[in-house]
């Protein structure tokens, strides 16, 4: 059967087509909208292109920690937080301090830190480095490093996400004294957080902190934006609950 046009119906026809379309309109019925948004899946969605970056962040994360930490979780709430205020807006967030005696789990969660951070797909750079503040030393003493020693410290004051691991563990002097301090002033100044853990406290009343080994100029400089958290609890390396 060949197909007809409304032309050959006739003017009648096409009156009364025209003229239902048109009652229709009058009584409120009008095409439904047509859905062509993207889905969660689909390129174009918000949460799609979330995922890609925490899948990107991810992948820069298991190259960049050792096999041990890499599946590190979080699980403290103030780590947590932080972590979450890092993601959300690196320049408001300020540092971080855990403190504690050893084998309360400050490495542990500060790497859970850095794997949150990843996972949440933020937009901001993830660029992270982690070191020892012994290794740290190590690499901008003389010969320490093939780039040398301001080259070194610059990659550490530029790079967005810091780990300084064990800080006030090395013997203390006017040399590592300096040191740290370019590091923590310059990284305060560019707004870079930062999270620092050591098996000192901050301040003691007995003098056995890290004002002790780094110098009060120091620590009066952490005061100024970074959040202590206290790790408490038994020597988790050696089985204990």
């Amino acid at each position: 059967m060949e197909p007809t046009t409304i032309g050959a119906l006739g003017p009648s026809a096409f009156a009364r087509i025209m003229g239902g379309i048109a009652e229709k309109r009058r009584q409120g019925v009008t095409a439904g909208p047509i859905d062509d948004q993207p889905t969660p899946d689909e390129p174009g969605h918000p949460e799609y292109h979330r995922r890609r970056r925490a899948e990107w962040n991810l992948s820069r994360w298991e190259t960049a920690v050792p096999p041990r930490y890499r599946r590190a979780d979080a699980t403290h709430p103030d780590v947590q937080q932080w972590a979450d205020a890092v993601a959300a807006d690196p320049e408001t967030a300020g540092s971080l301090l855990l403190t504690g005696t050893t084998g309360t789990g400050k490495t542990h969660q500060a790497y859970g830190a850095f794997r949150r951070i990843a996972a949440a797909g933020s937009t901001h750079p993830y660029e992270i480095r982690a070191i020892t503040a012994a290794d740290m030393y190590g690499l901008l003493r003389p010969k320490g490093s093939d780039r040398g020693a301001e080259a070194e410290l610059r990659r550490l004051v530029k790079v967005p996400l810091l780990l300084l691991d064990d800080l006030g563990a090395a013997k203390g002097s006017e040399w590592t004294e300096d040191v740290t301090g370019r590091l923590i002033n310059e990284r305060y100044n560019s707004c870079k957080p930062t999270l620092y853990t050591s098996n000192l406290p901050a301040k003691a009343a007995d003098g056995r902190d890290l004002a002790s080994v780094l110098g009060e100029r120091i620590v009066s400089r952490l005061s100024e934006d970074t959040r202590v958290v206290a790790m408490v609890g038994a020597d988790r390396r050696r089985g204990a609950a």
